[in-house]
């Protein structure tokens, strides 16, 4: 059979530097020369020039020409072409606008027009990157990017003059991921701002950014930072792999490059880590993973990723390692309630009351007396009536959801349990199990364990206990079968890698923790600190 034959194997089209060898740019996005299409080349008519960009953009009321006579000839011999939205109207008066008019006086103008390109492009724009182009094609581009485009009569190139702006939001404290003690400073929608929050944190020469456009039509920036020489070569090298193969019209968030690079596509579980905090994805990088920064999201991607990791918190190192402990064993143990409380409770009341003591089996049965529905009806009518109420709260106005919300749950909750539909004991255990939902740091996570727990729910009112250990079993081996780029999801506990404990469940003292997680790093650099950094107190009989 014919490998064109099957679809399978049908050559995907490259995008524009999207090949991970190609040769960077001075703007630091790789290219690609080959092209599915002849690029228009640059005129030598400066007309020609402006109407070609004119017509491709629709003759968008957002682009301004700005076109400069020569005086003896009175003929336009300088034109700029920009997009008003998307530059910095300080950049393009002060470093583009004004040198430019200044550098065309006298000497200038008596001069040839290439003479005339040549000292626009050495002397006379002022900003900090020139990039000269000989066809429209990425002049187009550079202008969707914020830059201005500067073309000269009788002159078959073009000057990109950085002047990118526009609105931004500023840096602000997490919203999704806040601490009592740390950097409250958290990722924007600018692309620059955050590489520059982590280079902030790591200043290190061996920190590699390479940057590419993912998105036919949006052209999206989309930035991988590692370490070398700490992270995985392998690794490395998969996840550019991965991106390169990503063919689509639009990349709007980081969750599109999520779906598209992840191992599993059909589990709940992520495999993925996102986080909008600088020092987590500094900390992650300095641990041998590699983070994926995408132009207009503040969530960066972390990869790869084990289990464990969704139940740590930056705070856990900002504060003392038993404190850390003590937390990091509650956010497990509120794991298992939010997955199998609710379960347990229809299990036990409905198929084996003999494992509760005397006296709360006649209190749960009075409760339940004039209750109509059995406890897997009761349980799924409060579970989604919860799920209902906390929807309604994240979409409302946020003025009012939070106050919809509480009082929504108060109310619905008394009125129910007073007419008779629930039992007061079922309120008290979805609350509850909402309540440990909340206590996991990462929302995907806590979102895997709200699927999870309708199934167990289901399993626990058919099977009773058998249906919900025969549900764990089927979970275990399906979180055991997870990768997340070849690095298995339950490590280290399988394979079992003893060095990795001293941050899995507990959280040992900064100086216990020599090594880096083996696994996620190269194997030539799996050291984090030497020898001999346990604190120890002076001797006393030692003289000073």
């Amino acid at each position: 059979m014919k490998e064109s034959n099957i679809p399978f194997f049908r050559k995907k089209r490259r995008k524009s530097g999207q090949e991970p060898s190609g040769k960077i740019g001075s703007g630091g996005v790789m290219n690609d020369n080959a092209s599915n299409r002849s690029e228009q080349s640059v005129f030598a008519d400066l007309t020609s020039n402006v109407e070609w960009i004119q017509t491709v953009l629709g003759h968008g009321s957002d682009l301004v020409v700005r076109e400069i006579a020569d005086a003896p000839t009175d003929r336009i011999g300088v034109a700029f072409v920009y997009i008003d939205d998307l530059v910095d109207p300080m950049i393009l008066n002060q470093m583009i606008l004004h040198p430019l008019m200044a550098g065309l006086g006298e000497q200038a103008e008596q001069s040839s027009a290439s003479q005339k390109y040549e000292l626009l492009k050495n002397r006379a724009l002022s900003v900090g990157r020139v990039e000269e182009m000989h066809t429209l094609d990425k002049a187009v581009a550079q202008l969707l990017e914020g830059n201005t485009i500067v073309f000269v009569h009788g002159v078959n190139a073009a000057l990109a003059a950085c002047s990118t702006g526009g609105d931004k939001r500023s840096v602000e404290e997490p919203s999704s991921q806040t601490v009592v003690r740390g950097p409250k400073e958290s990722f924007t929608e600018n692309l620059k701002t955050n590489t520059a929050l982590i280079r902030r944190r790591i200043k290190s020469p061996q920190l590699r950014v390479a940057v590419q456009q993912i998105g036919e039509q949006t052209k999206t920036y989309v930035t991988v930072m590692y370490l070398q020489g700490i992270a995985n070569d392998r690794i490395v090298k998969e996840l550019h792999l991965r991106l390169n193969r990503i063919d689509t019209d639009s990349i709007l968030e980081s969750a599109y490059i999520e779906e598209f690079i992840q191992d599993a596509n059909f589990t709940p579980f992520p495999t993925i880590l996102n986080t909008e905090r600088p020092d987590a994805v500094a900390a992650g990088i300095l641990e041998g993973q590699i983070a994926i920064i995408v132009d207009g999201t503040p969530f960066v991607l972390l990869t790869p990723v084990t289990f464990d990791r969704f139940f740590q918190s930056s705070e856990d190192f900002y504060q003392r390692y038993d404190i850390a402990t003590f937390l990091r064993i509650i956010r497990y143990v509120s794991f298992l309630i939010s997955m199998l409380l609710p379960a347990l409770f229809i299990a036990i009341t409905t198929f084996h009351q003999e494992m509760l003591p005397t006296p709360l089996l006649i209190s749960l049965a009075a409760q339940r007396e004039g209750v109509p529905f059995p406890a897997i009806v009761e349980a799924m009518i409060m579970e989604l009536t919860f799920e209902v109420l906390r929807e309604a709260g994240v979409r409302m106005p946020r003025v009012i959801g939070p106050a919809i919300s509480i009082v929504g749950a108060l109310v619905l909750g008394q009125a129910a349990v007073q007419a008779g539909l629930v039992s007061a004991s079922m309120v008290i255990i979805v609350s509850f199990t909402a309540i440990a939902n909340f206590v996991i740091p990462a929302i995907n996570m806590a979102s895997a364990a709200r699927l999870i727990r309708f199934a167990m729910m289901i399993l626990g009112g058919t099977l009773g206990l058998f249906g919900i250990l025969s549900g764990m079993m089927i979970l275990l081996l399906h979180l055991a079968g997870l990768r997340s780029f070849g690095i298995s999801y339950l490590t280290p506990l399988s394979p079992f890698v003893w060095s990795n404990w001293k941050d899995l469940f507990i959280r040992v003292p900064q100086w216990a923790m020599k090594k880096r997680p083996i696994n996620l790093v190269s194997k030539n650099n799996q050291t984090r600190q030497g020898d001999g950094q346990k604190p120890a107190p002076p001797n006393q009989n030692q003289e000073p």
